[in-house]
């Protein structure tokens, strides 16, 4: 202190002081406390006399003893500041105190030594400015002022040593201490901050932007590099606790997406950021941004820039619905009416700072762009504004800004404790009755008041935006606007049953912030706002919540766009539950849902709520597809339909609606109706150029598991065309003809083509013809004789194994009947039982060979697995299959039941490959939707592996596991016994 500032004292102008906790007596507690601090000084005769003959300033000094041990060590450390403060006028010593801290950095010897010099400072304006408020010669409005010259003060002499520092190390090519308008930098504060508005502890938000072509970088350095070293150092000068404390607790969170930018933002990025995914709640922010450090000319340049961005003149319904659930995000939901004064938060509570803050902004946002009137940072004045021009009126103004004055000098209070950045009343009667006797009120008068105005500010509160929609999640606080977490959301989140609180909030944050691509229309965000909170209240009830958003977020990365998706969702509950289950437990179903979220209108679908038969599948196709003028249209809504009704069947299964067993045939269903309408669009396109081959009939046949219904989500079609000619060769009779054999090889290419190619829609099927005679080597096509002569001479056990499963989807019906004949009198091409057992074990050993199965969970190929049990119910077909025809095409499981029934298998037998293979066919439905490979115990998450225990009615996954290998074993060693017999 240079020397005491002449003016009006304090002294004798006190108006109030903190009340004292009962018997305790003020005088003797200063004497016995302070006086005796104050004798070497030679300063407690002097103080002694002035509380004898002054009672106010006696009470005010033990009032800050008996209440604030943050304030009490100042001045036991630093007396001469309180005799000071009590000589002076407030304002004039306040001034002097401030006129100190630029000469104090300039001067100092080192970086450490002006560090020392600003928190010296810092303890002596919170000295000065608690005295001049407890003692009431202060106003809130005024003390909220004072605080925020200091910050102003400092973040410019914080900023002008970090220049000094960069000039002296090279970093620049010169010190820009008394320059720092040269330097290319500018500093915005923001919030509280920006508005005067600074409470006692507060921290201080800053945005910190830069030109690179205005930084007068040394050499060849990036500015970015040397700007991001400056900030660091203006962070450290105000941040770091030191011996004396700290200046400022420094938050840069409030710039562009602070999780993906650094520290200082290019002025242009940050520009091109705030036009086009700039949010609603950012808007809010840059309301109160004012430049107060380095080129502030540079940053009134910016916020001029972004006039249309924070001020819309015309204000769409985009924005009018964020900011409604700008409004209800911000409500912290407490329990009805009841508020409770111990624990309660003066700023982030129900009626208290932040919803009176939001009630003032959200209506600048909304009606400033019309009224520059209403664009000023003040809360209080703004109220005022919002009176004047009609849109409150003269009570709500009155009651919010009563209640603001009243809840901001409770928020001092608070924080004068112990210089703590707290809003919160302590959670006990005896913590509160201390802080009401601090505010110089009887413990009853102070709740009473306080509870008064939390109940003002409800109500103003809530007719905010009456008519703002409701949100469908009402289990807590869900708020992701601003830059970092809020501590009743994490808790929400936890109580929703997500595991990682913290990363689901960062998730969505950054959904906000415009990082995925799909997400930086207006629409989409307005969209996104409205379904947040039901979206995670769905994902919270599913089988893995946090499995759930990760699924979505990653999803996200590769969309073009998601309002159709997200629109779908919002409108419909039960859609977003089965979505979430889907996104947690069946990441191949999600791909399909986020590339054409239409999938979606499939499950809400009255006709399409059960499972169609294969007569029902087949009118649907051809319905929809029969009028298709261009092929390639028509190859592209083939795929939408299948694709639909294959998510309708996995979407089923994963809900447990439909019998794993029966998605097999569903799944054959629709694979069958693919091939039909495929095949009759082919014939047309072929017949435009080369017409028909007079008297001809084509039959298709399906093997393997579309033949015998048991396809999964993965399966592969397995096909042979067979075509018939009543007089011999012939030509086509169209334009250009061709020999009948090359016309269905063309027709069958085409086919294959239809089935396999990729368009813009994505693929069907892969196709497999080598099932036909002389397999690869042979023609695609072949004519019914080929097949009889093929079959009667020359094919081995395992073709004639194959067309056990044979059946006609589609083709002239007819001539399928005949064909089926055909395939029928193969079994009756006799082979020795021991030469066709010795076939079928020396296959099955081939194949174990070529392809072992590489675990248990290899539910195909490993031993007992479903090729085992396939192997010995074709085996058995072949040997009894022509005196017992009606079991042949029957799919596995009916086979094993009707070879049983009919003597030709041992009911034990029977039951055991029955048993073994219902188990493994349901696991393998549900393990091809979910991840689409073999299933690894060791790498799959808790709620697949409960969700396949389920599906195999056990209890746990521990007894599938021992299930699966006693089943498997059993069904091994029966296959053995059965061909071997």
């Amino acid at each position: 202190m240079t020397g005491p500032v002449t003016c009006v004292s304090m002294r004798g102008r006190i108006s109030s002081v903190p009340r004292l906790p009962p018997r305790t007596d003020a005088l003797k507690l200063c004497r016995s406390r302070l006086f005796d601090l104050l004798d070497d000084q030679g300063l407690a005769g002097t103080l002694a006399l002035s509380c004898d003959a002054e009672p106010n300033t006696r009470d005010l000094i033990a009032g800050v003893i008996a209440h604030s041990p943050f304030l009490t060590r100042i001045m036991r450390q630093h007396p001469a500041w309180l005799i000071a403060t009590l000589d002076c006028d407030p304002d004039a010593m306040l001034a002097e105190i401030l006129s100190r801290v630029l000469p104090g950095t300039r001067d100092a010897a080192s970086l450490a030594d002006a560090m020392a010099h600003l928190r010296l400072i810092r303890q002596q304006v919170a000295l000065h400015v608690a005295l001049a408020d407890l003692s009431g010669l202060w106003c809130v409005d005024r003390v909220v002022e004072a605080l925020t010259e200091f910050a102003d003060c400092a973040v410019d002499a914080a900023l002008r040593l970090a220049l000094r520092e960069a000039g002296a190390t090279g970093r620049l090519g010169e010190d820009l201490f008394e320059a720092p308008g040269r330097s290319g930098i500018t500093v915005l504060a923001m919030g509280k901050h920006g508005a005067h508005e600074l409470n006692y502890s507060s921290d201080i938000d800053l945005i910190v932007l830069f030109d690179p072509a205005g930084v007068p970088v040394s050499g060849d350095r990036e500015p970015l590099d040397v700007v991001v070293r400056i900030i660091k150092d203006v962070v450290k000068i105000l941040h770091e606790q030191t011996g004396g404390g700290y200046v400022f607790r420094t938050d840069l969170r409030l710039r562009p997406d602070p999780a993906s930018t650094p520290i200082a933002v290019p002025i242009d990025r940050a520009i091109s950021y705030y036009q086009t995914v700039g949010q609603n709640w950012e808007r809010a922010a840059l309301i109160k941004a004012r430049p107060v450090a380095g080129d502030v000319h540079l940053g009134r340049r910016f916020l001029d820039e972004l006039t249309p961005f924070i001020w819309r003149r015309y204000f769409d319904y985009a924005s009018i619905a964020d900011i409604h659930a700008m409004k209800r995000q911000i409500h912290a939901h407490k329990g009805g009416d009841v508020i409770a004064i111990e624990g309660h938060d003066v700023k982030l509570g129900r009626g208290g700072i932040r919803e009176i803050e939001f009630f003032v902004q959200t209506q600048q946002l909304v009606f400033g762009g019309r009224k520059p009137v209403l664009r000023g940072q003040q809360t209080l004045t703004m109220l005022e504004r919002l009176r004047d021009e009609g849109w409150i009126g003269n009570d709500a103004v009155r009651d919010l800004q009563e209640a603001y004055r009243f809840l901001r000098m409770v928020e001092h209070r608070l924080q004068m404790v112990d210089d703590q950045q707290t809003q919160r009343l302590p959670s006990s009667k005896a913590g509160v009755d201390s802080i009401a006797l601090f505010c110089g009120m009887t413990p009853p008068a102070f709740r009473r008041i306080l509870i008064g105005h939390f109940r003002a500010v409800e109500r103003h509160y809530a007719r905010l935006f009456e008519d703002a929609p409701s949100l469908s999640a009402t289990k807590g606080s869900l708020v992701f606007t601003g830059t970092t977490d809020d501590p009743e959301t994490l808790k929400t989140l936890k109580r929703m049953g997500f595991q990682r609180p913290d990363v689901v909030a960062e998730t969505v944050r950054g959904w906000h912030f415009g990082r995925r691509q799909a997400i930086v229309t207006p629409r989409a965000r307005e969209v996104l706002t409205e379904l947040v909170p039901a979206l995670l209240e769905a994902f919270g009830q599913s089988s893995d919540p946090d499995g759930a958003l990760i699924a979505l977020d990653a999803a996200l990365q590769g969309m073009p766009a998601v309002v159709e998706l997200f629109t779908i969702l919002r409108q419909n509950a039960a859609l977003r539950g089965l979505f979430s289950e889907i996104l947690g437990n069946a990441p191949r179903l999600a791909e399909v849902v986020v590339q054409r979220p239409h999938v979606l209108d499939a499950l809400v679908d009255p006709e399409l709520s059960e499972p169609a038969s294969d007569q029902v599948l087949l009118k649907r196709f051809h319905d929809r597809l029969d009028g298709v003028a261009l092929m390639e249209d028509f190859l592209d809504q083939t795929r939408d339909l299948a694709r639909a009704e294959r998510f309708m069947v996995g979407a089923r299964l994963l809900s447990g609606l439909v019998d794993p067993l029966e998605a097999g045939k569903a799944h054959a269903g629709i694979a069958a109706a693919t091939v039909n309408v495929s095949l009759k669009r082919c014939m047309v396109e072929l017949a435009q150029r080369h017409g028909r081959v007079p008297g001809a009939a084509l039959a298709v046949v399906a093997l393997g598991k579309l033949g015998g219904r048991e396809m999964t989500a993965l399966s592969d079609l397995d096909l042979m065309v067979v075509y018939d000619l009543k007089e011999g060769e012939s030509q086509s009779d169209g334009e250009r003809p061709l020999y009948a054999s090359e016309w269905f090889s063309r027709l069958t290419q085409r086919l294959v083509t239809a089935l396999t190619v990729a368009t813009k829609r994505g693929t069907l099927y892969d196709v497999d013809l080598r099932l036909r005679p002389s397999g690869s080597k042979g023609p695609v096509a072949v004519t019914l004789g080929a097949f009889r002569e093929y079959h009667a001479r020359e094919s081995e056990t395992w073709e004639r194994m194959a067309l056990t499963r044979a059946r006609v989807v589609a083709g002239d019906p007819g001539f399928g009947q005949e064909l089926m004949t055909a395939v029928a009198s193969t079994y009756e091409r006799s082979t020795a039982p021991r030469a066709l057992a010795k076939d079928v074990l020396a296959m099955r050993e081939l194949v174990a060979r070529e392809k072992p199965g590489k675990s248990h969970w290899d539910l195909k190929l490993a031993p007992g697995g479903l090729v085992d049990i396939e192997f010995a119910v074709q085996f058995l077909l072949l040997r009894h299959g022509a005196a017992s025809p009606d079991v042949i095409r029957a799919n596995t499981g009916a086979a094993l039941q009707k070879l049983a029934d009919q003597g030709l298998l041992a009911p034990s037998e029977a039951q055991i490959l029955l048993e073994a293979w219902r188990l493994q066919s349901r696991l393998a439905q549900l393990i091809a939707i979910v991840q689409g490979d073999v299933f690894d115990p060791a790498s799959a998450r808790m709620p697949l592996k409960k969700r396949l225990a389920a599906a195999a009615e056990l209890p746990d996954f521990a007894v599938l596991e021992r299930a699966l290998l006693e089943h498997q074993h059993a069904a091994h060693d029966a296959m053995v016994r059965i061909i071997r017999a």
